[in-house]
């Protein structure tokens, strides 16, 4: 069986700044234009894209060296109208427990909430199965859960 590589994909309202939440979050790039163009402006000019159609899209990558799906915004009109049944967990603190782990945790909410996130709930470590985690919303609602 072959692996499939994969990409995310988010419909949302605005591609540019939800792309650059995600960048932050993620520790991804905003994708660089073609080859031969010195920014996504001239691409789009050249292209002859409308300005009312230049920020249908947009894309994340890891940084040059790092691996990881690339991550795709597309602009839909539709808005979101319920919970995510898919959702990203962003390991913020594998390996840790406990007390350390849960500080981890809020030190990155506390930084995401200053770029736009939601803060949801808080899930503490239980001592059984449960080891502590964050849930979020981006700027659009999107849920996920730092982890």
């Amino acid at each position: 069986m072959t692996v499939r590589e994969v990409q995310i994909t988010f419909d949302c309202d605005d591609p540019a700044a939800l792309a650059g939440f995600w960048c932050e979050v993620l520790g991804y790039e905003v994708q660089s234009p073609p080859a031969g163009f010195a920014s996504w402006e001239a691409a789009l000019d050249a292209w002859g894209v409308p300005s009312e159609e230049r920020n249908s899209r947009s894309a994340a990558l890891p940084p040059a060296g790092e691996s990881g799906p690339r991550v795709f915004f597309q602009k839909v009109l539709e808005g979101k109208s319920v919970k995510n049944r898919l959702h990203l967990d962003v390991r913020i603190a594998p390996g840790a427990a406990g007390d350390v782990r849960m500080a981890a945790l809020e030190a990155e909410a506390t930084r995401l909430s200053g770029r736009g996130a939601l803060r949801v709930r808080r899930v503490d470590p239980d001592g059984r199965m449960e080891t502590g985690f964050i849930v979020m919303q981006d700027p659009e609602g999107n849920e996920f859960c730092l982890d």
